[in-house]
């Protein structure tokens, strides 16, 4: 087959499908927000990975695929991964990342090995069902329940998301203490370690149960960008659970029915879809995202640029008006645009803040060129200029500071001073009225 091909879908297999992927992804999400926080992502990935050897020997071990060896296995190996970490990481003088990296890779190969060169002799299990996970055949076993015919591959990952919300209100409290300062908790009685090791081996449950949907490698997929991508979303915590699962729930959704149109594995297009959704958020997020912090950026960028415009429009008028005669002299007063633009940093900023100013009705820009305050700009002229030359004067009269390094300190601060602070500023001057250059300082 060349390309892709679009594949109709089977709505009676695919309701039961994305359940099975949705369920599986909610019990990752929640306890990703935990791994999250605590900055433990990777430690989810080598857990994630370094259960496969504990799988592999309750397979060989027992010699059947029954759910409760394979979760024993999977909690045993997910301890045992935590206890090798800080094991590695404490005798062997390395650091965190480094002795994740170690023991996860370690582990997991150990479990690849186990599964090619034991397990599949013995029992129905290959690389394939673990590694790529398996979720295209969830609807071949089904059992009635109350007269409905439920896939047995939906058991497993129910009972562990009612595992998994359990865990998490019965020890809320601990969990979210231990998530955000560690040592308050150990200084209140808590035993961080115990918490810690708790979350450890729900992570490991929750992992294996999601074997079905993803497989091993892209089960951190799971675990960790659902809960990154509503970190970028939110600051509050219990915001924050809910859209981890409502964005896992979407690539479930999502990535399913987009890889069966697609003829292509649902783990790679779960993951994928999962990628997307944590690229938007990293992009259009109000407050973290990429799009929203260059917009506030630019929109503090053409501020700054506009009230040096019109701080130059009124030190112009300032020198005009001093030198005038004549009643008819303020008429004229005014900046050359070209003045402005230069002395503002020019280019399509200056320009687009001076249309901004016009809009706003602080300025008006005369045929002849000419840049001119309105009362409205003047106002507000007045109190940038003020700001400058109270700053100017504070630092030359409790600072022993040259006169020519007073200027570029108070451009930079300039913006910044409200009037509370310029209050506060002038009342600790002995002259508010003069700056150390001899110019008047405007009146509030």
């Amino acid at each position: 087959m060349n390309g892709f091909e679009l594949i109709p879908i089977d709505w009676s297999q695919a309701g039961w499908t994305i359940a099975v992927a949705a369920v599986s992804s909610a019990s990752c999400a929640i306890l990703g927000c935990y791994l999250v926080l605590r900055r433990m992502s990777l430690l989810g990935d080598a857990i994630s990975h370094a259960i496969l050897p504990g799988i592999a020997a309750a397979f060989w071990l027992g010699g059947t695929t029954s759910t409760l060896p394979m979760f024993i296995g999977a909690v045993v190996a997910g301890l045992l991964t935590a206890l090798f970490t800080e094991a590695v990481q404490s005798t062997g003088n390395v650091p965190e990342d480094a002795s994740m990296g170690v023991v996860y890779t370690s582990l997991f190969a150990l479990g690849v090995v186990m599964i090619a060169r034991l397990a599949s002799g013995r029992v129905d299990l290959d690389p394939d069902c673990v590694l790529y996970g398996r979720i295209e055949q969830v609807v071949l076993a089904n059992v009635r329940i109350g007269g409905v015919s439920v896939p047995t591959a939906f058991l497993p990952p129910l009972a562990t998301l009612a595992a998994t919300l359990l865990f998490v209100a019965v020890f809320w409290k601990e969990l979210k203490l231990a998530s955000f300062d560690p040592a308050l908790a150990t200084a209140m009685g808590l035993s961080a370690a115990i918490v810690h090791y708790l979350l450890m081996a729900m992570v490991a449950v929750v992992s294996v149960s999601a074997f079905n949907v993803a497989g091993s490698p892209l089960v951190v997929a799971m675990l960790i960008v659902p809960a990154a991508a509503a970190h970028l979303l939110t600051d509050r915590f219990g915001v924050m659970l809910l859209l981890s699962v409502a964005i896992a729930l979407i690539a479930a959704a999502l990535g399913y029915l987009c890889a069966v149109w697609l003829n292509t594995v649902v783990a790679g297009m779960l993951a994928a879809v999962l990628g997307a959704e944590f690229a938007l958020a990293a992009c259009f997020a109000p407050r973290h995202g990429l799009v929203s912090r260059t917009w506030r950026r630019l929109n503090l960028s053409m501020r700054i640029v506009a009230e040096d415009i019109i701080a130059i429009v009124y030190r112009a008028e300032e020198r005009q008006h001093a030198s005038a005669v004549g009643e008819g002299a303020r008429q004229t007063l005014g900046a050359d645009w070209s003045v402005c633009s230069q002395a503002s940093g020019g280019g399509w900023i200056a320009r687009l803040a001076l249309w901004r100013l016009q809009r706003g009705g602080s300025v008006v820009r005369t045929g002849d060129g000419l840049v001119h305050l309105t009362d409205e700009g003047r106002r507000a002229a007045q109190s940038l200029v003020r700001s400058h030359r109270l700053w100017e004067a504070y630092l030359g009269e409790h600072f022993d500071l040259p006169l020519d390094h007073l200027h570029e300190p108070a451009e930079r601060v300039e913006h910044y001073i409200g009037p509370k602070l310029q209050e506060r500023l002038a009342s600790e001057l002995a002259r508010p009225d003069i700056d150390p250059h001899g110019k008047e300082i405007p009146p509030e």
